[in-house]
């Protein structure tokens, strides 16, 4: 039986993760349509930055946003005056965890346009559809797929987050406190031991099962195409 102190952290949790995942998916589309579509200068130092969050530890990220984004800061307090401050708020963890979220979501759904056939795109073009036109109806949903895994894949990343989400929101229970930053609050709890491997299989139970939806999902695109 779950605790009301679980029931909170996992509801939570799956609250960040799906505002996480809204949010960054739009943005995701349109920076991988442009990756896999485009060459422009500055394109490398772009992509570095893009992937920048898969390899400097999350605190870093948690700490830029905090040093950007608290009230204490000018933008912060501006945010803050308007109410759209999202320190120390479950929006901050929600915007945390996109923001960890959305590198792997743009290499899934770059590569689901890479994939797609040029030539599906020159016939559409010669045959007058603008390129509009052309994404909305032959790439976009070629690449649903890969959109639909990537989806499940930044979901997974985003209800897993930590680091970057207790630098920039701490960890406020009921308020900010999510299943891994409830996991650690037990386990540095004198007697926490069977709280903290409670809290640790429901942590295991969405990452897993969105991996699993994500690779599911994966396998069937290249079935599709004929690579598997």
């Amino acid at each position: 039986m779950i605790s009301d102190f679980e029931l909170a952290a996992l509801t939570l949790s799956f609250k960040v993760a799906i505002w996480a995942t809204l949010l960054s998916l739009p943005v995701a589309i349109l920076v991988a349509h442009v990756m896999a579509r485009r060459t422009f200068a500055g394109k490398t130092a772009l992509e570095v930055l893009l992937h920048a969050p898969l390899v400097v530890p999350p605190v870093v990220i948690g700490y830029i946003l905090l040093v950007t984004l608290a009230p204490n800061t000018a933008f912060g307090a501006w945010l803050e005056s308007i109410g759209l401050s999202p320190a120390f708020k479950w929006q901050g963890a929600a915007l945390a965890s996109g923001l960890m979220a959305f590198p792997l979501m743009v290499r899934a759904i770059r590569q689901a346009f890479e994939a797609e056939p040029k030539t599906y795109r020159e016939v559409a073009l010669t045959l007058g559809a603008s390129p509009w036109r052309t994404f909305w109806r032959i790439s976009l949903p070629l690449a649903l797929p890969g959109i639909l895994s990537a989806t499940a894949l930044g979901f997974a990343r985003a209800v897993g987050e930590f680091g970057a989400t207790i630098t920039f929101v701490a960890n406020i229970p009921g308020l900010t406190q999510t299943l891994p930053l409830a996991l650690y609050s037990a386990a540095q709890s004198p007697g926490g031991e069977a709280a903290a491997a409670r809290l640790a299989l429901l942590c295991l139970v969405p990452a897993i099962g969105s991996l699993a939806v994500s690779e599911w999902l994966s396998r069937r695109a290249r079935r599709k195409r004929g690579l598997a």
